[in-house]
């Protein structure tokens, strides 16, 4: 899905400080280089939430959208991570999920609930694939 939510800038218009494609062959690869990426620019601390918070959102591209994705990480000008995740699945049937913590008897569904409590999450999803992208202030 192209373009970003309201208030982001569009993709292409800001530098990209990390860029890369995955699947679920590389996540554990993925959380290394995030981790790296994080801790170079905003310390160790804010680097474990924001791994945390890229490995849900991507082990979710992956689970339940399409197999694959794309992460991108950038700091905007005013100082603010923003972690966007970009996948080709047929979109979320409810964009609003993840505001209430499911019950402990279901065996899944807690990412996107992390993911809106430890950081401000923005997504545009459609029948071609769904972009989220959480921001972390410094």
């Amino acid at each position: 899905m192209t373009g970003s939510a309201p208030g982001l800038p569009r993709a292409g218009t800001c530098p990209t400080a990390f860029e890369r494609a995955f699947d679920d062959s590389d996540l554990h690869g993925l959380r290394a280089a995030v981790a790296t990426y994080v801790t170079g620019i905003a310390g160790a601390d804010a680097a474990e939430t924001v791994v945390l918070i890229a490995h849900e959102l991507c082990s979710n591209a992956v689970r339940h959208g399409g197999g694959s994705g794309r992460i991108r990480l950038w700091v905007a000008g005013d100082g603010e991570i923003h972690c966007e995740v970009t996948d080709q699945g047929p979109g979320l049937t409810d964009p609003d999920v993840g505001h209430s913590l499911p019950p402990p008897s279901l065996p899944g569904g807690r990412g996107l609930w992390i993911a809106r409590n430890m950081s401000e999450l923005r997504i545009v999803t459609g029948a071609t694939g769904t972009t989220i992208t959480a921001v972390f202030s410094r």
